[in-house]
């Protein structure tokens, strides 16, 4: 099929068809030695038999379909998907990083050893923290680690402290986690200003919350300009501060969370610093800590030990004191934190200042332009690296879902939508550092034209996008069809 709807692989192909035929490679009577015949699958129900053009064709039709960073503006709003340079990636690549096994011996890895011990050193200095953790592989499983090592750390002091505080202008991943790590999420509101409202945070605050995780900047696109008093309110109560540092793309080189009162942090280098993360992966989610905390993080770690007879410095694993244990295999998501290390190392302290600088010249570029195109600016004060609209002013009948799907067929991939959910019909668009004024002019002027179409020819936009296979999907559908394994059956039936 060329044109039209692509078919499920397991919609495609003949009973017999195949694409490779091989001899076997064992006898039967060899096979029944190695997997008695009963712990073996006799047929393999619902896959399909079909030849290799057929396979070929298939997945490459769906490849060109794909969008992402390198086809397009991709403006997802609090995720920072930006263009990831070629560089990291043929270092990530390299034979001696790409190869290497997790176990091999401590002294034939010294130089991987310093790596990870010079990115903990990077990582202190940007965020103003003690110590690191680089075992987590994601910024939820970061949270999680972070609250972990919060609860260990109240436990050795013989509280039972069970609350963790959460404004509504935080990630979603946060009140999962603090379930997760055996806490109870407490809301917290917000002002009409979006920041948080220090008179909630008073009623609740007391000898039972453990921590609050804040997202600053927060999905809101605002920096929490009240920190260090919300700082000063949790440890006058011996409760922690968090600070959730996915946005962490618009404070680097700039400002340091550990300055702001901030005692964990967890890091996303899969996006602060560079790495392709579409898909649900790969991720990395390093956790830093304040002096007070150290002796709880897992394990293991990387220490420099010095150098022997005016020989190279040692790095040797370590375990702490009082650890929470392990929260991943080995060392985390290796190669990703190398992508992070020459990241940094190309940039160094000066270019991650720019970094900052740029997403959040861009983003309020986007903020003022787009506000006066029309779109409702809930926030319009200075934000941070991402800004927020919502569809308030679209003639009645046209959605935020709408505009986003209108946004495909002008070249670029949507935004967030309806995200954060406090506010009404969201979108949040994120431009990053790496868009130029050009693109964001594109953009600027694709929305500028879906907001004369809402006015003229609103159903144009109801029934985007028109230059897909498929326009609108049932979203539940999308994401549990539950007639997928009727549709293998009749397949197998006929």
């Amino acid at each position: 099929m060329i044109h039209g709807t692509e078919k499920l692989i397991f919609e495609q192909g003949s009973v017999g068809r195949v694409g490779v035929d091989l001899p076997s490679a064992i006898s039967e009577q060899e096979l029944n030695e190695a997997l008695p015949k009963e712990l073996r699958r006799g047929e393999l129900v619902g896959f399909s038999e079909i030849s290799e053009p057929e396979m070929v064709r298939h997945y490459t039709r769906l490849s060109q379909r794909n969008v992402g960073i390198d086809d397009t503006f991709y403006p997802l709003g609090s995720c920072t998907m930006k263009y990831n340079p070629r560089m990291n990636e043929s270092v990530a690549g390299m034979k001696g990083f790409a190869q290497l096994h997790p176990a091999m011996p401590v002294w034939e890895t010294q130089g991987v050893f310093k790596m990870l011990w010079d990115l903990e050193q990077m990582l202190k200095e940007i965020c103003g923290m003690d110590a690191f953790t680089l075992n987590p592989v994601a910024g939820s499983h970061g949270e999680l680690t972070g609250l972990k090592i919060i609860r260990a750390a109240i436990r050795a002091r013989g509280e039972k402290r069970d609350k963790v505080l959460i404004p509504t202008s935080a990630h979603g991943t946060n009140p999962a986690s603090s379930v997760l790590a055996g806490f109870t999420p407490v809301n917290i509101e917000v002002n009409p200003d979006g920041s948080v409202c220090l008179e909630a945070l008073k009623k609740v605050l007391d000898e039972n919350v453990a921590a609050m995780m804040i997202t600053n900047p927060s999905t809101l696109g605002l920096f929490e300009q009240n920190i260090k008093e919300i700082a000063d309110m949790l440890h006058e109560k011996g409760a922690y501060l968090y600070c959730d540092g996915a946005n962490l793309n618009a404070l680097v080189g700039i400002t340091r969370p550990g300055d702001m009162g901030f005692d964990v942090i967890q890091t996303n280098t899969h996006k602060t610093f560079s790495t392709p993360h579409g898909g649900g992966g790969p991720g990395s989610g390093p956790v830093g800590v304040k002096s007070e905390l150290i002796p709880f993080l897992p394990y293991p770690r990387v220490q420099k030990i010095g150098h022997m007879n005016g020989g190279p410095d040692i790095y040797v694993p370590i375990c702490s004191e009082h650890t929470i244990g392990r929260v991943h295999s080995y060392y985390g998501n290796f190669l990703v934190l190398l992508r992070a290390y020459v990241y940094l190392r190309t940039m160094g302290a000066l270019g991650l200042r720019d970094v900052a600088e740029a997403s959040v010249l861009n983003a309020n570029y986007l903020r003022v332009s787009l506000g006066e195109l029309g779109y409702r600016v809930p926030f319009n004060r200075l934000c941070m690296h991402e800004c927020l609209l919502t569809d308030e002013n679209m003639p009645k009948g046209v959605t935020t879902m709408d505009i986003a799907k209108r946004l495909i067929d002008k070249g670029f991939h949507p935004m967030t939508v309806y995200f954060p959910m406090t506010v009404h019909d969201a979108m949040l668009i994120e431009p990053t550092e790496t868009e130029t004024k050009e693109t964001l002019d594109s953009f600027i002027e694709a929305m500028r034209r879906i907001e004369i179409e809402s006015h003229l020819f609103p159903q144009t936009l109801r029934d985007a996008p028109h230059i897909t296979p498929i326009q609108r999907v049932d979203d539940v559908d999308a994401n549990r069809p539950k007639n997928l394994n009727m549709r293998w059956k009749q397949k197998q039936q006929q």
